[in-house]
């Protein structure tokens, strides 16, 4: 795991295209969100001005991610993870010539910016953001941050092939483990990773079908997923990986997302 392509441990405000520049997550249960991860990641909510129930999150002041009230039954409460781009409604349209499916039309968020909801041909939801007053998150690849967006996916080809057909990236094969691993990459680096679901991870519940999930850096993962077990999480896998010390865990009310302690010394 190596850091976003495009940006600084700190503030930032431009995204290039292809590299992701937010997440939010849709919850069954707002109260309930909050109080889990203001505790477990110290995060602290402001509601957003004529957006009903969204929250923006920050981390040490900055704004890291978004909350709202989850929109679709049958996919409960859920991290999304959005795609910086240049022309939301030209993606759109690659999406559809890809084999994708336009879930959400591209719409105004107010001034903030203009989103889409797509499903790639395997069946994944992904968000593109079209940033405007709000570029993306304030705060990336820094504690209580996003540092890393991964596809978990049954059809890794089908996904190498979707993603640069639809977003400037290209796909590269890498080997950091015995699972098929890719990563999409743009010039100044790697932004996100794929990797094929196999039986031995639909042991530990990495089963269809495909998602995306987030990653959020922490100083010490084991104190985090600790907190998080407390809070009522449930921990599906906690490991020491090349590319740090990690847990993979669902919130209380079903949420997957991840914490890590990066090590500083790998790279992709």
């Amino acid at each position: 795991m190596s850091e976003p392509a495009g940006k600084d441990q700190a503030m930032t405000t431009t995204y290039a295209p292809g590299t992701p520049n937010w997440v939010d997550l849709g919850t069954t249960d707002i109260d309930g969100a909050k109080e889990f991860y203001g505790t477990t990641l110290g995060w602290t909510f402001e509601p957003l001005a004529d957006a009903g129930e969204y929250h923006l999150i920050r981390s040490g002041g900055r704004v890291v991610a978004g909350l709202g009230t989850a929109t679709d039954a049958a996919r409960g409460t859920s991290w999304a993870v959005y795609f910086a781009v240049a022309d939301a409604d030209g993606t759109a349209r690659e999406v559809d010539a890809q084999g994708g499916k336009v879930v959400v039309a591209p719409t105004d968020v107010h001034d903030k910016g203009r989103l889409a909801v797509f499903q790639d041909p395997a069946g994944a939801y992904f968000s593109v953001w079209q940033g405007r007053a709000l570029p993306g998150a304030e705060l990336v690849a820094a504690d209580g941050a996003m540092c890393w967006a991964e596809l978990a996916t049954t059809d890794l080809a089908g996904a190498k092939r979707f993603y640069p057909g639809v977003l400037p990236v290209r796909a590269r094969d890498i080997d950091v483990s015995e699972v098929p691993y890719a990563v999409l990459e743009r010039e100044e680096g790697v932004v996100a990773g794929l990797y094929a679901v196999t039986p031995e991870l639909d042991a530990v519940g990495e089963h269809a079908p495909p998602h995306w999930s987030v990653y959020f850096a922490v100083a010490d993962c084991d104190a985090v997923a600790d907190q998080a077990l407390a809070m009522g999480a449930t921990e599906l896998l906690r490991e020491t990986t090349p590319p740090g010390r990690m847990a993979l865990m669902h919130d209380p009310q079903g949420g997957k997302f991840c914490v890590i302690t990066p090590d500083p010394t790998f790279s992709m």
